[in-house]
């Protein structure tokens, strides 16, 4: 049986429970002042009077609702003070008594409110009478008597509040009780008590003051029925913005339909208000009411289902009840849900209907919805469309940021949170497993088929993953072609088995719709918690090493192990401190001096960067200078050795002193279409001749194949700047490729010099491109030169310039200048021969 059905019976039945007890006092107080009243009936034609007066005044001016329960504020005392004077107190009993039972029938209210009423009526007056006969006997309007027909008035008055407080504390709860006792009763009755008087007197003095009195009265009607409007307008009002304060507290915490029903139903003073969003995208179906008996939403309606359906495809509200001109068949199918009135507005985005609100059934017996009720409803809905479409909106967005738009997966920051979550409960006997696939081959699929088939093939990837992974498993897009699978496993070996099981379900061949058929593998890394760490980041990085590591082995599964993080870490860290570097002026220059062969003139030095870290150490050129191409930073590194070779060869110009400075450039730096301008300010910026540089290029940047470095050399050589190729020999090219290429310059790697006293391999290599680089009128630097017997062979096959520890190791400025005061040792230079540099360790 519904628990409404069931609340309403235990109503009738425990409303009872006031009702005789009610009756009994009525009937005991009655049969008292019948014994003591002298006389105790009599008066009948002015009782007549009187009963109209009564019910005419009993009509209530202000109403209140609460809860299921209505009462109103009446203007009854006003002819009862008058009857209390004129009547005999028993006849006043009667006329009070048959007034009420009046009142109840025209309102046409349940039996058991019906005899509440009568009896509260008739316990009241019977009460009422009783106390005046104990009282002292009213022989003229002195101020006695107004003391005694306040006393009578108000005691009716209190009876009868107490009856509604213990009526609605017995059947809905002592917070329902605590809200009547709030209700005016008491002050009303007082004002009215008092004009009762003031009409009493008037009378008895005159009764040509019945005329006046006749037109205050109607005036004070007016004024009630204005204050009443003004009341609930009041009342309207401050819910409304209890609604909208609602709307911005609950609108991004999920519980905005649970706070927008029970205040809408509240406002409406409905029975029942219900929410309809049909399914709209990922948004299932909302069919939620609030009704005034549950704290709770009830995911069913007792509203016709047309109604609904009406409203949203007429964009109209449908009203329908008794004040309103429904349709008959509507109505009747209301009275066999029983329901007596319903209104339901569609709730509007722009000109689309998103789904209706409603509320049904007007709270008392007594009222029903109106044509006033319909713009104050429609008002309500206007607001709870925009909370509804803004809540939506809302959810839409913190959707999207954090699902992949491709695949519909969780994306990083999705399961990055997850894994916050993941980490901090685990069970004993289990880790958390993640295992990234990585889709292999994706990028040939989008060159040779284009993008549209590689997004296919993510989307496959995605599903079958979807599909085979455990249902407690959360699958995500971490990169453009990683799957993370996250879950909880028994160990790393499971792991382990769960990835290369996975990866052989999703291997199979994948047909699409246009006939496209592509066979896509997939590399696993395996990574756990605890064992290979607890942070989030950190095990989404040691994930993505082992992914890496698997790459190198088609097909395979890697777990994850220390000795792959070991360099990848050093980068990292390397990444974060290098812009800190350059910003502080951390880095240094070192120069190491090139000399001629023959006579060890010092005719240049090359410019290398060196940085000693506190925390890295001593890092290594190859190191930072990788992590300056892949963070952005290439530019300004490049910039900084030029700058400090460009102002120390200007330095040792004016010195008397000119010397030529070599700076290594990056391949990556030819593809910057400004670096040759940026070479010119440089240069005439510190006032140095073009000539005076050499800008040096490892082979295997300007012999890539490819003509894309041409132009850009091209662009320097015009500017007179002296190009060299750095560590010729090491790569794949030819020495006639270098017939195309810009240069003045070929240095011979260092590991072809330093094998040349040992290795005829190499001494023939260097032989060869020193000759065929002369008969190019390329000039030959030899790198790598540590012994007299490697300086003397390469004198031997005419290479002019050299450089290597056997002159000097690359110094910092101040060693250098120390450098230049020591090249001469006298003491060691024989007769006759040309002096020689001194060695500097």
């Amino acid at each position: 049986m519904p628990r409404g059905d069931l609340a309403r019976r235990r109503s009738t039945q425990h409303a009872w429970l006031i009702t005789g007890p009610l009756a009994m006092v009525a009937v005991a107080c009655s049969t008292i002042t019948g014994l003591v009243a002298r006389p105790a009936f009599g008066e009948w034609p002015l009782a007549v009077v009187l009963l109209i007066a009564m019910i005419v005044l009993g009509m209530p001016v202000l109403n209140f609702v609460i809860r299921r329960q209505a009462f109103g504020i009446t203007l009854a005392e006003i002819p009862l003070v008058i009857a209390f004077y004129l009547l005999p107190p028993l006849t006043v009993v009667v006329v009070y008594t048959v007034a009420s039972m009046a009142t109840q029938t025209r309102h046409r209210i349940a039996p058991e409110k019906f005899w509440f009423n009568v009896a509260k009526a008739a316990a009241g007056t019977s009460l009422a009478a009783l106390l005046l006969q104990a009282l002292p006997p009213m022989n003229n309007l002195g101020p006695g008597t107004w003391l005694s027909l306040f006393a009578a008035a108000e005691a009716v008055c209190l009876v009868s509040l107490s009856a509604i407080v213990g009526v609605h504390t017995l059947l809905q709860g002592w917070q329902a009780g605590r809200q009547a006792l709030r209700a005016p009763g008491l002050l009303t009755a007082a004002i009215n008590v008092c004009l009762g008087l003031i009409i009493l007197i008037a009378v008895n003095e005159t009764w040509w003051s019945a005329i006046l009195l006749a037109v205050l009265g109607a005036a004070l009607i007016l004024v009630y029925r204005s204050y009443a409007q003004f009341f609930r307008q009041h009342r309207t009002l401050a819910e409304m913005y209890d609604l909208t304060r609602a709307i911005a507290e609950r609108g991004q915490d999920g519980t905005l339909v649970d706070a927008l029903l029970g205040r809408v139903r509240g406002m409406m003073q409905a029975e029942y208000a219900t929410l309809w969003l049909p399914a709209q995208g990922r948004h299932p179906e909302v069919l939620l009411t609030a009704r005034v008996d549950d704290a709770g939403l009830l995911d069913v309606v007792r509203t016709p289902a047309s109604l609904r359906d009406q409203a949203a495809s007429e964009s109209r509200t449908i009203a329908v009840g008794r004040a309103f001109d429904g349709e008959p068949g509507a109505r009747r199918a209301l009275h066999d849900d029983k329901i007596k009135d319903v209104i339901v507005v569609p709730l509007r985005s722009g000109q689309a209907v998103i789904g209706t609100l409603e509320v049904a059934n007007r709270l008392s017996d007594v009222r029903h919805f109106t044509a006033a009720d319909i713009p104050v409803f429609e008002t309500v809905a206007a607001h709870v469309a925009v909370a509804l479409e803004n809540s939506r909106l809302v959810d839409r967005l913190r959707h999207d940021a954090y699902h992949d738009s491709l695949t519909k997966l969780p994306n990083r920051r999705r399961i990055t949170a997850a894994l916050e979550e993941a980490v901090k409960i685990r069970a004993p006997g289990e880790v958390v497993a993640l295992l990234l696939f990585d889709v292999d081959r994706l990028r040939s699929v989008n060159e040779s088929l284009g993008h549209a088939a590689g997004d296919k093939v993510l989307i496959e990837v995605a599903e079958r993953l979807r599909s085979r992974a455990p249902s407690s498993a959360l699958v995500g897009r971490v990169g453009g072609d990683e799957f993370l699978v996250t879950l909880r496993l028994e160990s790393a070996e499971a792991a382990l088995e769960m990835a290369a099981r996975m990866r052989e379900q999703i291997r199979a061949e994948m047909v699409f719709d246009d006939g496209l058929t592509v066979d896509v593998d997939t590399a696993v890394g395996v990574a756990t918690h605890p064992e290979h760490g607890s942070d989030p980041a950190a095990l989404l990085q040691r994930v993505d090493l082992a992914a890496t590591a698997a790459k190198s082995v088609p097909g395979s599964v890697q777990l994850f192990n220390p000795a792959l993080e070991s360099r990848s870490l050093r980068r990292l860290g390397i990444a974060g401190d290098l812009r800190r570097a350059l910003d502080d002026g951390e880095l240094e220059v070192y120069f190491q001096p090139k000399v001629t062969l023959r006579d060890r003139r010092l005719v240049g030095v090359e410019c290398l960067a060196r940085w000693d870290d506190p925390a890295h150490g001593s890092v290594a050129p190859d190191d930072f200078v990788a992590v300056a191409e892949h963070t952005g930073q290439l530019g300004r590194l490049t910039e900084f050795v030029l700058r400090e070779g460009l102002r120390r060869s200007r330095d040792w110009a004016h010195g008397g002193h000119p010397l030529s400075v070599a700076v290594n450039i990056s391949p990556r730096t030819l593809t910057d279409q400004h670096f040759p301008a940026r070479v010119q300010e440089l240069l005439e910026e510190y006032g140095v001749p073009p000539q005076r540089l050499t800008l040096e290029i490892k082979e295997s940047g300007v012999l890539d194949g490819t003509d894309r470095p041409i132009p850009t050399l091209r662009r320097l050589r015009d500017l007179g700047v002296r190009l060299s190729v750095d560590d010729f020999g090491t790569g794949d090219s030819s020495l006639a490729h270098l017939r195309r290429l810009p240069v003045h310059e070929v240095k011979v790697d260092r590991s072809f010099v330093q094998g040349m006293a040992t290795d005829p391999g190499d001494l023939a290599i260097v032989n060869a491109v020193v000759t065929l680089s002369q008969q190019f009128g390329l000039a030959v630097v030899a790198e790598g030169v540590e012994s007299e017997l490697t300086l003397e062979l390469l004198q031997d096959i005419g290479c002019e310039i050299g450089q290597g520890f056997l002159f000097s190791r690359p110094l910092p400025y101040e060693r250098l200048e120390a450098w230049f005061g020591a090249q001469v040792d006298p003491e060691a230079v024989p007769a006759g021969e040309l002096p020689r540099l001194r060695v500097v360790p």
